[in-house]
């Protein structure tokens, strides 16, 4: 999704009401005051609130996806192809903490493309899950439900920004922590 520099203005900014105010709280006269137009200015780049929704939760659904698909394409071992889709997935929630909370809270307001926005987020899961019984299965691992193992991982994973709200801590210390924890809770301690 390419967006025009006026925009991408206006998503940055959209994205920093969202978060302050929330999605629902917010308006287009909100977001016309921080941008300092009018807010009639704004249709002239924008169809509607809705629309800049969508922007964010489809922009960081494709980054999810795009990530999935490189760790799928790599000849790792199947332990190391599970730490690469949890580093991958949680590198991009921890570099967008704005973008990740208003994709995870108001998804759900979405209205037109909302079945759209169901069935991807349901495609992500799907093909994480498949992934993890395939990993699973190639390491003699027990899964007894692949489905609420998957699940796990991606709500742990999509909510770590809260736990690190611009913490001084650097991404790669956050990334190395949560995804040990993830994997020593799932396969025991590695030694």
């Amino acid at each position: 999704m390419e967006l025009k520099e006026k925009q991408q203005k206006i998503l940055d900014v959209a994205i920093e009401l969202f978060k302050e105010k929330g999605y629902m709280g917010s308006s287009v006269r909100d977001l016309a005051k921080k941008l300092d137009i009018k807010a009639a200015s704004l249709y002239a780049h924008i169809s509607s609130k809705e629309e800049i929704l969508e922007w964010i939760c489809f922009g960081i659904a494709q980054d999810f996806f795009e990530n999935l698909e490189m760790v799928k394409d790599t000849s790792l071992d199947p332990k190391e192809k599970l730490n690469l889709l949890i580093e991958s997935h949680l590198t991009i929630v921890l570099k967008n903490p704005d973008v990740t909370h208003i994709y995870s809270n108001d998804w759900m307001h979405l209205e037109e493309r909302l079945p759209e926005f169901i069935a991807l987020r349901k495609k992500y899961q799907l093909d994480v899950e498949k992934m993890i019984t395939e990993i699973y299965k190639a390491e003699k691992w027990e899964l007894k439900s692949p489905v609420f193992t998957t699940r796990f991982i991606l709500h742990t994973l999509n909510n770590s920004y809260f736990w690190f709200k611009r913490n001084v801590e650097s991404t790669k210390e956050i990334t190395n922590e949560i995804r040990d924890k993830i994997l020593f809770g799932l396969i025991g301690n590695s030694k």
